[in-house]
């Protein structure tokens, strides 16, 4: 992989157009706003779009663009924070001259022209900053971009608690603390909440469940979206609701999106879960996962087959004289 010669191809074209996934989480808003920012900052004379979803809960960062057809023509396509060609939310990225793949999950799908894919970054936002970093004598940042890559970060780390998180997270943030970013404000306006999504909370609290073994769970349906006046985005932005139960190191959040297709939002704090999700058209990280399960009745077969991970991991840990908080 060469961040050189990414900068070559940005370098080469005159148009260039950033793409995101489905429903796109803090990480990807990030890396894609904080991208787009960079570039329109660095290069006055480009045209630099992107397009796809707004994610409501971080569109305080910027919005996305409605573009053309026509924009496409001799363009650059970026695509930030995708594993698979499928989930990207526009599908004309393959309409561009050139294609590029920016991302930190594990590798499903190699589409484009070129893959960036750097696993052992917690999120796609710091493989940006330290794009950005690494070129700091051409590229240049502006309070929008940090603002973007310092959210895409914190959210996409659990607020820096996962695993994932090195040294180098923390040499990439201090970056933008130096830049002037003011972090607090960025964490307090992630904070926020409307009284309907404190009530919802409280309902998952209330109203999950648990396997014989421990798994934690919560099932998220339409009615209950409209019993608490809520969006969809919201409702399964709580999958970390359950993160605190010390019996269950895994924690599942199922949801039922448009038509009537169930997902799951799979954690871990033990076990590695991206082959559970694999098996359920999913996939991410061995701590961070999703899953399309189609159907409801999908649910109880991955339930039974989360509660048998999790029951194999707990034995695991017994024969080895280990105690599951200690590895957590």
């Amino acid at each position: 992989m060469d961040k050189q010669f990414i900068l070559d191809k940005i370098m080469e074209y005159k148009k260039i157009i950033i793409h995101m996934h489905m429903r796109p989480d803090g990480d990807c808003y990030g890396a894609g706003i904080g991208l787009k920012e960079i570039l329109k900052e660095s290069f006055p004379d480009k045209e630099v779009y992107l397009v796809g979803e707004t994610a409501e809960y971080v569109k305080f960062l910027g919005d996305v663009d409605q573009i053309e057809d026509s924009v496409y023509d001799g363009a650059l396509s970026i695509v930030v924070d995708t594993a698979t060609k499928d989930r990207v939310a526009d599908q004309r990225y393959g309409k561009g001259a050139y294609v590029i793949k920016i991302d930190h999950h594990l590798p499903v799908d190699d589409y484009g022209d070129y893959q960036y894919v750097d696993t052992t970054r917690p999120a796609t936002s710091q493989i940006i900053l330290e794009f950005f970093l690494e070129f700091s004598n051409v590229l240049k940042l502006n309070m929008k971009a940090a603002r973007a890559l310092y959210t895409g970060i914190v959210t996409d780390t659990g607020r820096f608690k996962y695993r994932s998180v090195t040294s180098d997270t923390f040499k990439a943030v201090a970056h933008l603390l130096d830049y002037g970013l003011d972090f607090n404000d960025v964490l307090t306006i992630l904070d926020v909440k409307s009284e309907n999504q404190m009530k919802i909370q409280g309902y998952v609290l209330q109203n999950f469940a648990k396997t014989e073994h421990g798994v934690a769970y919560i099932k998220i349906t339409p009615e209950i979206i409209n019993k608490f006046s809520v969006t969809l985005e919201e409702a399964t932005s709580l999958v970390n609701e359950l993160s605190s139960l010390e019996d269950c190191p895994v924690w599942i959040l199922f949801a039922e999106y448009d038509n009537n297709i169930v997902r799951a939002r799979l954690r871990s704090k033990g076990p590695a879960i991206d082959k559970l999700a694999n098996k359920y058209e999913g996939g991410g990280h061995p701590m961070a996962c999703g899953a399309n399960l189609g159907t409801w009745e999908k649910v109880d077969e991955m339930l039974k087959d989360a509660d048998i991970l999790v029951k194999d991991y707990k034995e695991s840990l017994a024969s080895n004289n280990e105690s599951p908080v200690k590895n957590l």
